[in-house]
């Protein structure tokens, strides 16, 4: 089922940032772009490389306004064992959030329910609480950071400027399209 342009379901979930434990919810998430970055399980491997390489490109991405957050059916506890422990996850600034109730990961719909934990998944959420994209990837295939930058400022253009489309590999001060029916067959 696909939750794109349909609005984050509510959830409250203890979570784990900066050193200490807080309380999120779907209301947390509003107000600005939110990242939401599911994955498998704290100690694993490809789940380290992935939540760093978001850690890499946090501050770019704060700058377009999102905030991140990681979700995994692990305790917040357990989110900050894995910080204490890990080189790769130390570095980490943005929110961990524990999801054990398996609520949060339900809501997004990437429950594996016969392994009881999250699929690999990422979520642009727009400030209204809306979903505007969504990757799910196999297990065994990591994801790449860096291309939520593009996405986020497309989404927002596109957010800013009603009528305008981003055409595949948009760049931002490219040429947008407004479809229209002098444009049918011509693209």
């Amino acid at each position: 089922m696909s939750l794109v342009n349909k609005e984050i379901a509510p959830f409250t979930a203890q979570a784990f940032q900066n050193g200490e434990f807080k309380t999120v919810s779907e209301e947390t998430l509003k107000g600005k772009w939110a990242v939401v970055c599911f994955y498998p399980a704290d100690f694993t491997f490809v789940c380290p490389t992935e939540l760093e390489d978001l850690q890499a490109v946090y501050g770019e991405l704060k700058s377009l306004g999102a905030e991140v957050y990681s979700v995994s059916t692990d305790t917040h506890f357990t989110h900050k064992a894995w910080h204490d422990h890990s080189e790769a996850i130390s570095k980490i600034e943005y929110t961990m959030i524990g999801d054990p109730t398996h609520t949060i990961s339900r809501n997004f719909d990437v429950l594996d329910e016969e392994a009881g934990l999250a699929q690999r998944a990422t979520f642009l959420i727009d400030p209204d609480g809306v979903v505007q994209t969504m990757e799910i990837n196999n297990d065994g295939i990591g994801r790449n950071a860096s291309q939520l930058i593009d996405k986020i400022k497309a989404a927002n253009y596109v957010r800013n400027h009603p009528g305008e489309v981003c055409p595949a590999k948009w760049k931002e001060g490219e040429e947008t399209l407004t479809p229209s029916l002098d444009l049918v067959g011509k693209i």
